[in-house]
């Protein structure tokens, strides 16, 4: 119990470059864009250390997954993600800028 209450105490912030070349070959071409989203779901439930129910994904960063369409997704995507001291984990876009 005291484990589950000290598990997410600060708020932490991250970048990843999260691989998406396995939602190229795994799912058929219709189901590809949304197996991306699936995957960085769970990559970004793996790394913070969180649920996958409580990631939050900005639609920028569903637009540039599905703006080549629902076939052709990128091979990686560079995100910003940030855990609050609630648990949720919310996931963006990481800027090239910055």
């Amino acid at each position: 119990m005291a484990k589950e209450e000290g598990k997410h105490l600060e708020e932490k912030e991250m970048e990843y470059t999260i691989p998406l070349r396995a939602s190229k070959h795994i799912p058929p071409r219709t189901k590809r864009a949304s197996h991306a989203i699936g995957t960085i779901r769970t990559f970004t439930a793996r790394h913070m250390k969180g649920d996958p129910e409580d990631i939050w994904i900005d639609p920028r960063l569903n637009e540039f997954i599905w703006e080549r369409s629902i076939e052709t997704i990128p091979s990686k995507v560079r995100v910003r993600a940030i855990r609050f001291e609630d648990g949720l984990i919310e996931v963006d876009l990481a800027d090239k800028t910055a």
